[in-house]
């Protein structure tokens, strides 16, 4: 149950002002289906959150003694620090357009997951509870907490949410997991 709440919370705070959070802005603007563009997050999160929490759940075979746990508590600190910077706004490419909303939200947001910090953070939270399963489904529902409001409400929801208060609380969650994994 700690692993599954932990992930929700951890992406669902994290994803706020993120890239992909700004890109699902962008596409509930470009597209009218809002269903097909959260269906294509939901695909695009569970793909790239399982390989992410898959690839954690291995690498945490590595991380088991000494070194390994300063390096996984202190990579929760470095995402929580890095989750201060903001993202920049991303363009949608356009070329994309022709294929439908959910293909083109499947893709762009796969695409952008990347490297993300909340790509990062599945990665440390697979190899923080090794569960594949049960991070995935944690992360992929923070995913949904954070997106699908923005696809339905868009800017008026982007207006109220204060950024800056929620990358800092977001921060301050990985910091906390971070020295959790290393004080326990």
């Amino acid at each position: 149950m700690e692993a599954l709440f932990t992930s929700t919370l951890s992406v669902a705070i994290a994803e706020m002002g993120d890239k992909t959070q700004l890109l699902s802005l962008l596409l509930a603007a470009k597209f009218r289906n809002k269903l097909a563009i959260i269906m294509g997050i939901l695909v695009a999160t569970i793909i790239n959150h399982a390989i992410s929490a898959w690839f954690g759940v291995w690498l945490s075979k590595f991380l088991q003694d000494g070194w390994g746990v300063w390096l996984l508590g202190g990579s929760f600190i470095v995402v929580g620090l890095w989750l201060l910077i903001p993202d920049k706004d991303e363009e949608t490419d356009s070329r994309f357009d022709k294929y439908g909303a959910f293909l083109v939200s499947t893709i762009l947001f796969f695409l952008a997951e990347i490297g993300d910090k909340t790509q990062v953070a599945t990665v440390l939270l697979g190899a923080q509870f090794q569960s594949t399963v049960i991070v995935t489904i944690g992360t992929t529902i923070g995913m949904l907490i954070a997106n699908v409001p923005v696809v339905y409400m868009g800017d008026k929801l982007m207006q109220k949410i204060p950024l800056n208060l929620t990358r800092m609380i977001a921060a301050a969650i990985f910091i906390a997991v971070g020295l959790a994994s290393l004080l326990l």
